[in-house]
């Protein structure tokens, strides 16, 4: 390779002047063939090495690779990052960011330029983190998103509380020990990376999966709580992270920050609604002391009570103040009696001179005038008349009264037929029923189908031991009688028995009783 890069002796003996007319000795390269050799030297001499200087231009094309600069005072050396190395990186790069870069040295024929292949990025010591830091914190409080305005007390007693934490830390079981103490309520806990290149969009997701559930669902918190123990500035750098500090400032439930120690400050921490020092104050700040509220209670209803009883006293003494003002039941009705005693004692002298009054008036008018014979006349018209209209009225009342009473009297017949009518035919519904009985239970009928009596002696045989050797037997059809056996005679035929007389049906209605009517 150094053959390629060497100049021959440019002597007078080796014709140097004829050789520098016309190239001389030197080799004829391709451009890709010195392209190459020029990547291969810049490779071989430098391989891996560790570059500090700011972030300059960043670009994140379509295809996933990052392409930036990184510069300082005097000098630019273009960097790349592969897509699958900026995938994995914890930091993302950001113009202005003091980093240290650990990749290899390479070339790009393309452009005739040299650059850096990054595989490892880191920010440059604390100081660098410290100042992205108060940059970022700067451009979003310009946003308004630290705004004191825009942050809402928690409940006072919530009823669930999300944490968003490591649920294999001792964070959640401080939390939970310290809830228990005070005032033990619902909890739901969303698992979430606390540290490292998955922290920032895991914390991120669990608050707006949280916010994103529908109020009055069972699930939704009424206060969040994000919770880290301490560590290092680079461990805590998931909550400074621009991702997480938008998702804390846009949720609709009340946030709590308990991220570190009480003297560890995160971005998350201006953005959330309550600061907490350590995720145990986080527990005391998001529920009250029950114990302290039983009490609280016990003591309202102490001076509920008092009060009360201040109260009552206090209207008893009104009252018996304003009763000492007013006149007594008997001062206001003595004088009433009185003036009604007064009244009583004049009263028949009153009524006495009215009548007076008013006979005189009457004497006077065009009524003194009619004579007391006249007088009598009249009152003895009246009486005629009234007793000629008691005479018209009497007989009236009587027809009337005796219309009622026949008609009471028909209706109740009719009901008494009804009644009788009813009886007689269950009673003879029950006499056909026995006549039927009867007339199945009738041996003759028996005999009718083709059965037949035997008799031994005059007794009834029912079965063949009944019937004695040698003895006359007679034997009964239903058309007459047979005797077998000796002294046996010529038959005789049983007389024809009539059939039994049926029964005339009365006409419907007609029980024998007749009407009583």
């Amino acid at each position: 390779m150094s053959e390629l890069f060497d100049d021959p002796d440019p002597s007078p003996e080796a014709g140097g002047a004829g050789a520098e007319a016309t190239g001389g000795n030197l080799p004829e390269l391709s451009v890709s063939e010195l392209s190459g050799a020029v990547k291969r030297a810049i490779e071989g001499g430098f391989g891996r090495v560790r570059v500090r200087g700011e972030v300059g231009r960043v670009s994140r094309p379509r295809s996933g690779h990052v392409y930036l600069d990184l510069k300082d005072d005097r000098a630019v050396l273009a960097s790349v990052i592969w897509k699958g190395v900026a995938g994995r990186l914890q930091m993302q790069p950001t113009e202005g960011d003091e980093v240290v870069a650990t990749g290899k040295l390479t070339t790009f024929p393309g452009q005739s330029r040299y650059q850096l292949v990054i595989d490892d990025l880191a920010l440059a010591g604390e100081g660098a983190l410290l100042a992205k830091l108060e940059r970022l914190k700067t451009a979003l409080a310009a946003e308004g998103l630290f705004e004191a305005a825009r942050k809402r007390r928690p409940p006072y007693l919530p009823e669930v509380i999300g944490v968003v934490t490591s649920p294999s830390g001792a964070v959640i079981r401080d939390i939970l020990h310290r809830l228990a103490d005070r005032f033990p309520r619902r909890v739901l806990v969303w698992p979430a990376a606390v540290q490292g290149e998955r922290c920032a969009p895991e914390v991120s997701g669990a608050i707006r999966g949280f916010d994103a559930l529908p109020k009055g669902h069972p699930l939704r918190p009424d206060v969040l709580i994000v919770a880290r123990g301490g560590g290092s500035v680079e461990d805590l750098w998931g909550f400074n992270e621009e991702a997480v500090v938008r998702a804390a400032a846009a949720c609709s439930i009340p946030l709590i920050s308990a991220v570190g120690h009480e003297t560890d400050t995160t971005l998350i921490d201006f953005a959330a609604d309550l600061r907490a020092p350590t995720p145990t104050a986080a527990a005391e700040m998001a529920v009250p002391v029950r114990s302290e509220l039983l009490a609280a209670l016990g003591e309202l209803e102490q001076r509920r009570r008092r009060a009360a009883a201040r109260r009552l006293a206090e209207d008893g003494r009104r009252l018996r103040d304003l009763s000492r003002a007013l006149p007594r039941p008997e001062a206001l009705l003595a004088e009433r009696a009185q003036r009604l005693d007064a009244a009583t004692l004049r009263l028949p002298r009153a009524l006495s001179a009215f009548a007076s009054a008013k006979r005189a008036a009457l004497g006077r008018g065009p009524a003194g005038r009619f004579s007391a014979a006249l007088l009598s006349g009249i009152v003895r018209e009246r009486g005629l008349r009234l007793r000629g209209l008691t005479a018209r009225l009497r007989p009236a009342l009587v027809s009337r009264e005796a219309a009622a009473r026949r008609e009471a009297l028909g209706a109740a017949s009719r009901r008494l037929d009804r009644a009788f009518g009813a009886a007689v035919r269950g009673e003879r519904a029950r006499f056909d029923r026995a006549e039927g009985l009867i007339k199945t239970l009738d041996y003759e009928a028996v005999l009718k189908r083709g059965f037949a009596i035997l008799r031994a002696n005059g007794a009834v045989a029912p079965r063949r031991a009944a019937v004695p050797e040698g003895a006359a037997l007679e034997i009964e059809f239903a058309d007459g009688r047979l005797t077998v056996g000796p002294g046996a005679e010529a038959p005789e035929a049983a007389p024809p028995r009539a059939p039994p007389a049926r029964r005339k049906r009365k006409p419907k209605g007609d029980d024998g009783q007749g009407s009583l009517l």
